[in-house]
């Protein structure tokens, strides 16, 4: 379908595509502005704690890295083995300048929806057979939507540890799939061995990352693999290569000794593997209705028109929706299965956030293959399938603008302000909120860097923007994120002081 084609008398899809670039784009600044008052909490310090020693004592950046990479290394034998975010979180940015947090959310936001949209719309394009600027619209409307109400935007935006180990290495994998995609999908030769080759080096990054994606991988990995041995025989080296190199890191990650004398002094006891696996499909569902909140529905009804008309136009065959719609709900169940297996739990937040992206895209590409498969071979007469077809393209434009200004005005005037996350950092900053938070922080870290201070006692803070909801400081010196704090700045202890009515100006 030609982008310039004519949604109806007045709108072009091009025209759309610009609209929806512009809706994300200023729904992203809220948070990029909060961003500006982010500080480094939790696990960044742990992490960082060694790297930041030899910055201060060398200032010198290789050393820092060399030393980030040997501290990588003890984890590995000692207590996890995700060899590339154990490396990445060690060299936490604010280990070099405590007030460069702002670029966190920078680097996260900037890596998911680039991976996302790149991925999601070469999907649509090759996959599906989709128009390029249609597929481009899609995807910048769903990733609009998505950063409104993702699961934990603290740990997903602005935590770099928590960030870092599954939201960058999830868009790493997200890049990899487009890339080995790219390569069984490649016109030229030349363009197929690069891409294989650049996805063969990525594939061990991403193997050595969080094992919900690197679990994903694999099973993604090998449907490709059985795929092109099927359709495109000559292109089955550019697929194995790479999946061979992932395995080949994924087996390096699951087969860490750290992995081991980690579980032994886990509390938690995580299912059995069979256990696990049930629970991950019954879990599917139960997260599903919980992310598929009332802008979720809106958005869905108001693509409707526009995937039946690009899946209508399409030349693909969708002869198979059952086994795609199964296979989907396959891919998603087993992000869940990790977590239920070590731990016995699902609704890690932090985890919780890239299953949820991977669903809706998951829901948009069995959406129009469903659509595809009704529109070529059901006509309006032939019942209930091809009536519904019929009232898409009658209902067309109209039902699908109509629908996103009522997105647009449910978003915009919801009567919890929190509720969405734009529209919760911008009230965080203009109430300032946000610039009280930073500016305690701030004290909190002239406390931390005062040498004549060995025993820190700090205040809670008075105000917190709604989205950072991470756990502060305890009263409790001996807590593990008070100890990791006074480990980072060399203190004896650290402690949270709550304030008297007498401290606590009229």
């Amino acid at each position: 379908m030609d982008g310039k084609r004519q949604m109806g008398k007045e709108i072009s899809i091009r025209q759309m595509t610009v609209c929806a670039a512009v809706l994300l784009c200023l729904s992203l600044l809220p948070l990029l502005l909060l961003g500006r008052y982010n500080v480094m909490c939790i696990d960044d310090y742990d992490y960082g704690r060694r790297v930041h020693d030899v910055f201060q004592e060398t200032g010198s950046f290789s050393a820092s890295v060399q030393e980030a990479w040997r501290q990588n290394m003890d984890f590995y034998q000692e207590w996890q083995g995700t060899y590339v975010s154990c490396f990445l979180m060690g060299m936490c940015p604010m280990n070099f300048n405590y007030g460069i947090a702002w670029v966190v959310p920078i680097l996260m936001i900037g890596m998911l929806v680039s991976s996302t949209f790149v991925l999601g719309r070469h999907m649509f394009v090759r996959w599906l057979g989709c128009d390029k600027e249609g597929a481009a619209l899609v995807m910048l409307l769903m990733l609009f939507v998505f950063y409104q109400v993702m699961e934990a935007p603290f740990e997903g935006i602005y935590w770099y540890n928590g960030a870092t180990h599954y939201v960058l290495i999830q868009s790493l994998w997200f890049f990899l799939l487009t890339l080995v995609s790219g390569a069984v999908w490649a016109e030229k030769k030349g363009r197929a061995v690069l891409c294989c080759g650049a996805a063969a080096v990525l594939a061990v990054v991403v193997g050595g990352g969080n094992l919900v994606t690197s679990l994903q991988a694999e099973i993604l990995m090998a449907f490709l693999v059985f795929y092109a041995f099927w359709q495109k025989k000559d292109r089955i080296a550019y697929v194995i290569i790479p999946f061979v190199t992932g395995s080949a890191g994924f087996l390096v990650n699951v087969l860490a000794p750290g992995n081991g004398k980690r579980g032994s002094m886990d509390m938690d006891e995580g299912y059995s593997a069979v256990k696990a696996i049930a629970l991950s499909f019954y879990n599917t569902s139960v997260f599903a209705i919980r992310w598929t909140p009332v802008l979720v529905v809106i958005l869905w009804i108001a693509l409707l028109p526009l995937l039946w008309k690009f899946a209508k136009a399409s030349k693909r065959d969708f002869s198979h929706p059952v086994w795609v719609a199964a296979g989907a709900y396959c891919v998603i169940s087993a992000m869940f299965t990790p977590t239920l297996y070590a731990v016995g739990m699902t609704g890690l937040s932090r985890v919780d956030n890239i299953i949820q992206v991977t669903y809706y895209l998951a829901v948009l590409m069995v959406t129009t293959y469903w659509l595809g498969w009704i529109s070529h071979r059901q006509r309006p007469e032939e019942g209930a399938a091809g009536a519904f077809g019929l009232f898409l393209e009658r209902a067309g434009s109209g039902m699908s603008v109509v629908c996103l200004f009522l997105l647009l005005a449910v978003w915009a005037l919801t009567a919890d302000k929190n509720t969405y996350t734009s529209i919760s950092a911008l009230r965080s900053v203009a109430k300032g909120e946000a610039q009280t938070f930073y500016q305690e922080a701030m004290e909190r870290h002239a406390l931390y860097t005062d040498e004549d201070i060995a025993e820190v006692e700090i205040a809670p803070y008075s105000q917190r923007p709604a989205l950072f909801d991470f756990t502060d400081l305890s009263e409790d010196e001996g807590n593990w994120m008070n100890l990791a704090v006074a480990w980072y700045y060399h203190k004896d202890s650290v402690r949270c002081v709550r304030r008297s009515s007498k401290d606590i100006a009229p």
